[in-house]
């Protein structure tokens, strides 16, 4: 494929990770190897206990249940391609296996959003209006809500990645990321990207936005009808039902919200990186642990699946 001014356009990409001596790189090997298979372990022990343990068949398990389908799918997505690249010191992606990872990527994303705002409304029914809360949260609305959610995400980077992939690539096709993510993907294009960048921002800032502000308005009633329980014990009782959701929701906000929404991609890739790293490594590593530590319904199922071994 030739563009007008004999310029060969770019029918792959190079990603180049984390360009450093061997030795570095072997141990972040190490480090994205550990925490991979912890992420998919954890993830798959939650996913395992909560299916094999009739008491946790409630609402918020089913949700926590989702919860551990995409933080496999939003690990693996990134994760074995960047050892791969690491391993073999082959960096190279093809064009459509490029925007299949950053559609996957960000699908994903913005499923876990609108899913951790799903977690937050459970939370707000269980403690806020707790006599109507399993004939509002039965099994109907909580497969509509997962679906809600899964659908949602499907659809909401479908524009910006349509976009993107018409875009003409004929530079320099180095991606300087460990993954096919939108920012240093913009900054490659031989076209003006403005318009993309102003979908892009509409885009995450809408899903972020959205599912973050509902997410504060459940905590807000939430807050409101805990500081009205009249005993410790029951306000104890009632925040630490929400404290393994909060904790995750501070962390996933914390870091998308500081990557996603702005307006000019500020130019230190490598500072992104480390940010990216955060939310699409590390985090999904912490879920399992914030909600297993935290929750002896867990604990307990855990310990009845090992001891019936």
């Amino acid at each position: 494929d030739m563009v007008s001014d004999n310029r060969t356009l770019v029918t792959e990409f190079i990603i180049l990770g984390f360009p450093n001596a061997r030795e570095v790189e072997l141990l972040l090997f190490a480090a994205f190897f550990l925490m991979y298979v912890l992420t998919f372990t954890e993830n798959v022990a939650i996913i395992l206990v909560i299916g094999m343990d009739y008491r946790l068949h409630t609402p918020m398990y089913f949700f926590i249940t989702n919860l551990s389908f995409l933080d496999i799918g939003y690990t693996t997505v990134t994760v074995p391609k960047m050892l791969a690249n690491i391993a073999i010191q082959s960096q190279t992606i093809s064009v459509t296996g490029c925007f299949t990872q950053l559609y996957i990527f960000f699908f994903l994303g913005s499923a876990e959003c609108f899913l951790l705002t799903t977690m937050a409304y459970d939370r707000y029914l269980a403690i806020c209006n707790p006599l109507h809360y399993t004939t509002i949260m039965d099994c109907r609305a909580c497969l509509w809500l997962a679906l809600g959610c899964w659908l949602g995400g499907f659809l909401a980077p479908a524009l910006p990645t349509a976009f993107l992939f018409r875009l003409p690539f004929c530079g320099s096709n180095i991606i300087n990321h460990f993954f096919c993510d939108s920012p240093p993907l913009l900054e490659l294009s031989c076209q003006g990207v403005f318009e993309i960048e102003v979908i892009n921002f509409v885009v995450g800032t809408t899903v972020l936005m959205s599912s973050f502000i509902l997410t504060m308005i459940s905590y807000i009633f939430i807050l409101a009808t805990i500081l009205h329980i009249p005993t410790a014990e029951g306000r104890s009782k009632a925040f630490s039902t929400c404290a393994s959701h909060l904790t995750i929701v501070t962390i996933f906000y914390g870091t998308t919200m500081f990557m996603y929404i702005r307006t000019k991609t500020i130019q230190t890739f490598d500072f992104n990186k480390i940010v990216s790293v955060f939310y699409s490594v590390v985090t999904p590593v912490l879920n399992p642990v914030i909600y297993s530590l935290r929750n002896n319904d867990i604990k307990q199922g855990m310990r009845k699946v090992i001891l019936k071994q």
